[in-house]
């Protein structure tokens, strides 16, 4: 063991050959590499749309200015750890005499380290000690570090700089974080008692409750302690959240910000969001929810977008407080599209000249032979109501029309349609999904739809949507054609019809707005999810509502539930539009308009792509293509032992057979339509009048 003296000489010693001070960062540049570990999401004019945490290591917000800060707070920090901070040069040499003559003459460490000190020790590691207590080297070197930050600092920009870096509790680093984890409020907003707790708290961050109260009390001896231990208990009685600034876009914020914490960029992300927009368009949804709530409804979505640049303006996804998947962003989630795929199946038909607007399409009952039985689609209503034209079938959204026009597309070519539109949840191949395709049996999300019905808005060119305002100098992307311009704007101007959509849904609905919109609803089996997607000449928006976790609504259609909404959404952004804005927009060059007479409905003028326009006023009804709908293709027949061979007959049947068509089993042509059946594999053919087969399928009798 050392006797003083010999310490004393060793302590000299070690002033003497401590080795050279590293260079400590000026004050502008601490506040320019300073990253919260909080992420900022702007909308498109820099206001504050969201804070969320992406640092998990650290817990630090929002760099504090000294100006921003309690009085109070600068007052009780100085009195705790620093009284003639004002008065010294970096080190208070009256203290340090003091604490070397009491570790001298006592030998119980006794600290005498004034702010800038401490501060030298938080900017850089080397300055702090390498165990609990500094050795006297470590100590000198700090000295020298804070007599040489005092020299290039101000006093004001030390106390900033300390109160931004200095742990307060736990993971609580600065004083932002500390005033909100602790108190929620804001550091220009701390009382006295606040001020007291929390520079108690600097010396020993971790220390319990009971000693944190003690120090308090030693602080303000003047007031009532009691007082004062309750507060401080209150303080540090359990976990210390931050409430975000700002919770405008939580799932957007998700889904951005999750590169940022992998760099060394600013934390500031600006989007194309508009946050007043945004607002609105939650409180739309929320109201929406609550009117809906006693129907099982409780979770809903939105996105806005400009339809000429693809920017984002609102992106929500909103829940009730009975919804037990809250966290699910609606956006990206991916639900059963219902019928809001039915316009890009018609456009398929117009574009391939298979079916026109005016066409006659048998709204009758159906039903298709198909490799896991039989296939009978039924309309929403369960009416049928016999011949209508393909822009009554769509604009009403008629299954059973829908469904014909698929046969007369195919599966195959239906699903690169939808590919090409962007959607992406075709996994399987066409037949997987079959004829149901027709109405919806995709799953979509919600950023899929409203991009989709963006690009018939704009004539059938497709361009990603964008989240974030382009980069300088960056190349726009190049638009890519997903359907021609004449067929692009025969659906909008279908779905935009108001006495076409009124055979299912009324004149009067909130589909029907005072300008120009074409717009579409979707409800899927068992009203899971419903849907209202529509755009006018300036925006696309896109509503869903369901339940996150499946369970079915109680009668809600997409007119009832997700409609009510998308009105009020597309009527707020219209709301100061010029009359121009709101016009339906021009037709394109390889259009025509015709006087029409359609079966069973009033006389009109309709638009027709050039060459497809009728010689007459009426004409026959499109059918799909003939089929044989009976046996099923490998289907597997048994003969009754029971019953007499004579007596046992196989009746074929086929779907829209054209006149003079006629059977042939095998290589044998059959006389009618029924066949005694013989034991065997055989192959049936339905062939026309000129010997041309128009059909065949494969089965078998055991």
């Amino acid at each position: 063991m050392f006797t003083p003296r010999i310490r004393c000489w060793f302590l000299l010693a070690l002033f003497l050959t401590a080795p050279a001070m590293a260079a400590l960062p000026d004050f502008q540049q601490l506040r320019a590499h300073w990253r919260a570990s909080e992420a900022r999401l702007l909308d498109r004019n820099g206001v504050l749309l969201q804070e969320i945490r992406i640092d998990p290591s650290i817990r630090r917000t929002a760099w504090t200015s000294l100006a921003d800060i309690s009085p109070a707070l600068i007052a009780a920090v100085i009195q705790a750890e620093d009284q003639r901070f004002p008065d010294h040069a970096g080190v208070d040499w009256l203290a340090a005499g003091k604490a070397a003559l009491t570790n001298w003459l006592n030998e119980k460490p006794r600290g005498a380290s004034t702010l800038t000190m401490q501060l030298a020790g938080l900017l850089d590691a080397q300055y702090r000690a390498r165990v609990e207590r500094r050795n006297v080297s470590e100590k000198w070197r700090q000295m020298q570090a804070a007599s040489e930050l005092e020299k290039s600092w101000r006093k004001a920009e030390i106390l900033e700089a300390y109160l931004n870096l200095a742990t307060f509790r736990g993971e609580l680093t600065g004083i932002d974080a500390a005033a909100r984890g602790l108190f929620d409020k804001r550091p220009a907003g701390l009382s006295e008692s606040e001020s007291l707790i929390l520079a108690a708290l600097i010396r020993s961050p971790n220390a319990k409750p009971r000693d944190v109260a003690r120090r308090v009390c030693a602080l303000a001896p003047e007031q009532d302690c009691a007082s004062l231990e309750a507060r401080t208990f209150n303080a540090l009685g359990g976990r210390y959240p931050i409430i975000p600034a700002a919770n405008l876009a939580p799932h957007l914020a998700t889904r951005l910000t999750a590169r940022l914490a992998e760099t060394d960029r600013s934390q500031d992300l600006r989007t194309t969001l508009d946050a007043s927009l945004q607002r609105q368009v939650a409180a739309m949804l929320a109201q929406q929810l609550e009117f809906l709530r006693a129907r099982n409804v409780n979770d809903a979505a939105a996105l806005v977008v400009d339809n000429a640049s693809g920017a984002v303006l609102a992106y929500v996804s909103q829940s009730s407080r009975e919804s037990t998947a809250a966290q699910n962003d609606g956006v990206q989630a991916r639900r059963q599209a219902g019928s809001t795929l039915k316009p890009f199946l018609y456009g398929l038909a117009f574009e391939k000249r298979l079916l026109t607007a005016a066409s006659p399409l048998q709204d009758e009952p159906l039903s298709i032979a198909t490799g896991s039985g039989q296939y009978a689609p039924q309309n929403y209503d369960h009416v049928y109501r016999g011949l209508v034209s393909a822009r009554v079938a769509l604009a009403s959204s008629l299954n059973i029309p829908a469904v014909q026009t698929l046969q007369l597309t195919g599966l195959a070519p239906f699903a690169a349609r939808l590919q090409a539109f962007g959607y992406e949840g075709l996994t399987e191949d066409a037949d997987f999904y079959g004829y149901a395709l027709a109405l919806g049996s995709l799953d979509a999300s919600l950023e899929e739809q409203v991009n989709a019905y963006r690009s018939l808005a704009n004539g059938g060119l497709a361009t990603p949507l964008r989240f974030t305002p382009p980069l300088p100098n960056a190349a726009k992307p190049r638009p890519i054609r997903v359907q021609s311009a004449e067929s692009a704007f025969l659906i909008a101007d279908i779905l935009a019809d108001r006495q076409a959509r009124a055979t299912t849904f009324g004149l009067e609905n909130p589909l029907a707005t005072r300008y120009w919109t074409a717009v579409k609803t979707g409800t899927s089996k068992d009203m899971r999810d419903n849907w209202c997607i529509g755009f006018s000449r300036r925006y696309t928006v896109g509503v869903w509502i369901g339940n996150f976790n499946g369970s079915p609504m109680h009668d809600v259609s997409g007119i009832s539930g997700a409609a009510p909404a998308w009105a009020a959404i597309i009527n707020s952004l219209h709301a100061g539009d010029n009359a121009a804005d709101l016009q339906p927009p021009p037709a394109v060059p390889g259009l025509l308009r015709k006087s029409i007479q359609p079966a069973n409905e009033a006389s009109r003028q309709e638009w027709f792509i050039r060459g497809t326009e009728p010689t007459a006023r009426t004409w026959r009804t499109a059918h799909s293509r003939p089929a044989i709908a009976h046996p099923l293709d490998g289907m597997i027949l048994a003969l009754d032992p029971d019953i007499p061979a004579a007596r046992q007959q196989l009746s074929f049947h086929a779907h829209n057979p054209p006149v003079g068509a006629h059977w042939q089993i095998n290589t044998t042509t059959q006389a009618g339509a029924t066949w005694p059946p013989t034991r065997g594999k055989h192959r049936l053919i339905l062939i026309d009048a000129d010997g041309t087969p128009l059909d065949q399928i494969d089965f078998e009798v055991r």
